[in-house]
C-alpha cells in the first residue's frame, strides 16, 4: 500500500474481532487474532488432532481457511462500518507440510479500490522453536453494502 491511508471506520479493530468471534467455522477451527493494524492482519491457530488430517499433518483446509479468513481481517481494516468484505477468489501454494503445534499467518493489504481489495496471506508453522513458511495465499475480496452481512 503506498499511500498513506486512514480508517473509514474508528472502530475497525472491534469489527474485525468481532468478525473472527461470529464466524462459527473459525470458532471450530480456533484461530485467534494475535494483532490489528490498517491493512494487516496477525493470527494463529494452536494445532489439535481436530486440525490434522490422515497422515499427521495440517489439514490444507485449516491453512487455507487461516490465510483466507485473515486477508478478510485484512482487509476489513480499510473499510466504512456499512461495508462488509467477500472473498472473491483466492490461490494458494502450499509450500511444505504443515508439521508443529501453531500455525501462524501475516495478512498484508497490496491492493486497495473502492470496489476490491487484494491480500498476500503468509502462513508458517512453530516446530521444535523454529518457524517454516508452509503457505502463500493471494486473496481478492469485493467490498459490498452491510446488506451481505447477515446481521
Amino acid at each position: 500500500m503506498g499511500k498513506e491511508i486512514r480508517p473509514k471506520d474508528p472502530n475497525y479493530q472491534d469489527r474485525v474481532r468481532n468478525i473472527f468471534q461470529k464466524a462459527n467455522f473459525i470458532r471450530l477451527l480456533e484461530i485467534q487474532v494475535e494483532s490489528i493494524t490498517l491493512g494487516e492482519l496477525r493470527t494463529f491457530v494452536d494445532i489439535q488432532d481436530k486440525h490434522l488430517q490422515q497422515n499427521g499433518y495440517v489439514h490444507a483446509g485449516v491453512i487455507s481457511t487461516l490465510a483466507d479468513h485473515s486477508a478478510g481481517g485484512a482487509a476489513g481494516t480499510l473499510i466504512g462500518e456499512k461495508q462488509v468484505v467477500l472473498t472473491l477468489e483466492f490461490k494458494i501454494n502450499l509450500l511444505r507440510p504443515g508439521i508443529g503445534n501453531r500455525l501462524r499467518c501475516e495478512s498484508k493489504v497490496f491492493y486497495h479500490g473502492a470496489t476490491v481489495i487484494v491480500v498476500n496471506s503468509d502462513v508458517f508453522a512453530l516446530h521444535k522453536n523454529r518457524e517454516k513458511h508452509v503457505a502463500k495465499a493471494t486473496v481478492t475480496l469485493a467490498v459490498v453494502g452491510s446488506q451481505y452481512s447477515g446481521d
